[in-house]
């Protein structure tokens, strides 16, 4: 067909089945009968949302569509129109005579002209594809005669130069059983303007298949389309499905599996890019089997392939699928004795299979979705987890007997199935009935429903916890602290007065932990009246956290302070020593430069002299300055210098704020 110099292409956007005419880069298009009425629905939904659009900015004005024809000859416009409408036209009169016979229509490119050949411009060359698979009253082929003779008159009827090439699926198979691809290049290169999926198929196998051939002739025996579409079952949702068989018999650089493999990652990429070409995306379902596999498939009878051999269609064909295929067909291939016994037995063995998957994949996750969250609930209470075998007994200890959180028919249920899975296992049980595994699930629903409320009840007790032991580790850093201020005794009462007094007031701490203080002891008082909400609990643990960390810094400043007077730092010579008097006890260190000092330690008498010495090491001096909470206050007196003599020798220096 040639419509004119100007048209550029005739296509169809297979994802929405628009049929669009391109002139040059302008593109016109229609939406067949068959998606008008869904088309109408999804803009009626739509319309609510576009007006709401438009209320909320009346001043935006949106430009009308440019008219994708008015830059073009107006006779050039017309023809285009005149074409469009009458191709509408013809689908509809034949969709509504035809329509379950009707598989595809398209149009043909232009023919070109051919040496002195003249061709008729005004041509209008369209294919229909018919589904002659329902045919009984009449031969394949009187179908064709018949149907075509009617199509062609209501082409001509629509315009005389429209010229219909009606074909019947039966003829295209056949052709393509012959090895001869005319038929099937050309309702490959026509434009679809009417689909049921059979023209996709068609269009996106054909490109597909170049593209493999292009790249792997030596390597392809046969290229097969298959499945329901070649079976008459398709519907528009249906895989395209296709089969491609390669030849490993002559492989030496590589494995077969590795042939394979790599071939198949190449094949199947170029079925996407295919996808991508004709708009067809995600249908194509690419089977790839080397020869040899293929081979032995058909040997041991597998179903798949006997269905391969009986339906497809080879779209190519290196002489080895259409023999086969004839053999299938004349009875010559046939199961052996051990394909049909194996198959025979094959159905014992997939029911055993599934009653062995019951008994252990189900046992195994009924199992361990009741021993997990018992062992959650153990550790959640604050206990490690113990052996599966011991976890019932220590559910009933703690939640049972002691606390008297659970009912002990939970338990019960624990192990009836812990006990079930260790028959199983040492091989006691041999089948798991489909009644018992019933009842292991009802069970084991209740357990788990049981186990989640125990979860809350912990929860409870935890938090209780938690608040008590949060209060009582800040009261015990509240008066740890005044303690270092010299107070040594604090009650509960007066524990905030004191601290704001002694430590707020005095600028030595930010009025920040006040009042934090404050708030954690409100929150003391109201948990114990049970006004305090899960979400106050939280905030309190924050607060407390932030003021228990500014404690111990605050607290081990000062203690480290407080401990730098109890240093006494000796010059002696060329060196420097040091001493720690702690309490009752002196901890004297010769060099405190070496690397390998020198610690001995001395016990203080009452009279303020120091004992006999005896060695040490860093470790003791370490372990014996973590033990004192705050130093007492040291009195140096004259008993001491004469024993820092004897220590040091004569030479010795007592250096002050060092």
């Amino acid at each position: 067909m040639f419509i004119d110099d100007k048209v550029s292409m005739v296509v169809i956007d297979n994802n929405t089945n628009n049929l669009k005419i391109k002139l040059g880069g302008i593109t016109m298009s229609k939406e067949p009968k068959d998606y008008k009425e869904k088309n109408q629905k999804e803009t009626a939904e739509k319309s609510d949302h576009k007006q709401s659009e438009q209320k909320q900015d009346q001043k935006a004005v949106v430009p009308a569509a440019p008219d994708p024809l008015a830059n073009l000859p107006k006779e050039a416009q017309e023809k285009l129109k005149a074409i469009k409408s009458k191709l509408e036209k013809f689908q509809k009169n034949l969709l509504d005579k035809f329509d379950k016979y009707i598989m595809g229509i398209a149009l043909l490119p232009p023919q070109k002209e051919q040496g002195t050949e003249k061709v008729d411009k005004d041509k209008i060359n369209v294919v229909i594809l018919i589904d002659d698979s329902d045919s009984k009253k009449m031969s394949k082929f009187e179908l064709k005669d018949k149907l075509g003779a009617i199509i062609a008159q209501m082409g001509t009827e629509i315009d005389k130069n429209m010229i219909t090439q009606t074909i019947i699926c039966s003829e295209l198979w056949q052709s393509c059983y012959d090895a001869k691809y005319d038929l099937l290049q050309t309702v490959a290169l026509a434009a679809p303007i009417f689909d049921t999926g059979m023209l996709a198929a068609v269009k996106i196998a054909e490109i597909h298949k170049s593209m493999v051939l292009k790249k792997f002739e030596k390597y392809i025996v046969s290229y097969v389309l298959a499945g329901s579409l070649v079976q008459g079952r398709a519907t528009s949702s249906s895989d395209i499905d296709v089969w491609i068989v390669i030849d490993d018999t002559d492989v030496k650089k590589m494995t077969r599996a590795e042939l394979k493999d790599k071939l198949r990652a190449i094949i199947i990429g170029m079925g996407i890019e295919a996808g991508e070409v004709t708009g067809i995306r995600n249908k194509l379902n690419i089977q790839v089997y080397i020869l040899t596999d293929f081979w032995d498939s058909l040997k041991e009878a597998n179903p798949i392939i006997f269905t391969l051999l009986r339906d497809g269609v080879p779209f190519y064909d290196r002489g080895v699928f259409m023999p086969w295929k004839q053999l299938l067909k004349m009875g010559k291939i046939k199961p052996s004795r051990e394909a049909i016994d194996m198959f025979m037995g094959s159905g014992d063995q997939m029911l055993r299979r599934v009653r062995d998957k019951l008994r252990d994949m189900g046992m195994e996750d009924i199992y361990y979705a009741l021993l997990t969250p018992s062992q959650a609930a153990i550790m959640m209470f604050g206990i490690a987890p113990p052996s599966p075998k011991e976890t019932p007994e220590v559910m009933r200890d703690i939640f049972v007997k002691k606390e008297k959180l659970l009912e002990d028919k939970f338990v019960e249920i624990l192990e009836r199935t812990i006990k079930v899975r260790k028959d199983i296992e040492h091989g006691e049980k041999k089948e798991l009935t489909g009644k018992e595994l019933d009842e292991l699930l009802t069970d084991a629903d209740k357990f788990l429903k049981r186990i989640n409320r125990l979860f809350t009840q912990i929860e409870k007790i935890k938090e209780e916890e938690s608040m008590l032991h949060t209060y009582e580790t800040i009261v015990t850093l509240t008066r740890d602290v005044l303690k270092i201020e010299g107070i040594e005794k604090v009650s509960e009462k007066e524990m905030v007065e004191l601290f704001e007094k002694q430590l707020v007031l005095t600028g030595k701490i930010p009025d920040k932990y006040l009042r934090i203080l404050v708030s954690i002891a409100k929150a003391k008082k109201d948990f114990d009246d049970k006004k305090l909400t899960k979400q106050e609990v939280e905030q309190a643990h924050k607060d407390s956290n932030e003021l228990i960390r500014f404690i111990l810094e605050y607290t081990q400043r000062k203690r480290g302070r407080e401990l730098e007077r109890t240093k006494l730092r000796i010059k002696h010579g060329s060196k420097f020593g040091e001493v720690i008097l702690l309490d009752k006890i002196a901890y004297i260190i010769n060099d405190i430069d070496a690397e390998q000092k020198e610690i001995s330690k001395a016990a203080i008498n009452e009279n303020g002299s120091l004992g006999t010495t005896e060695p040490a090491t860093m470790e003791e001096l370490e372990h014996a300055i973590s033990k004192v909470e705050i130093p007492a206050k040291v009195f140096i007196k004259e008993l001491l210098f004469e024993n820092l003599r004897n220590i040091f020798g004569k030479d010795v220096e007592v250096l002050v704020n060092y």
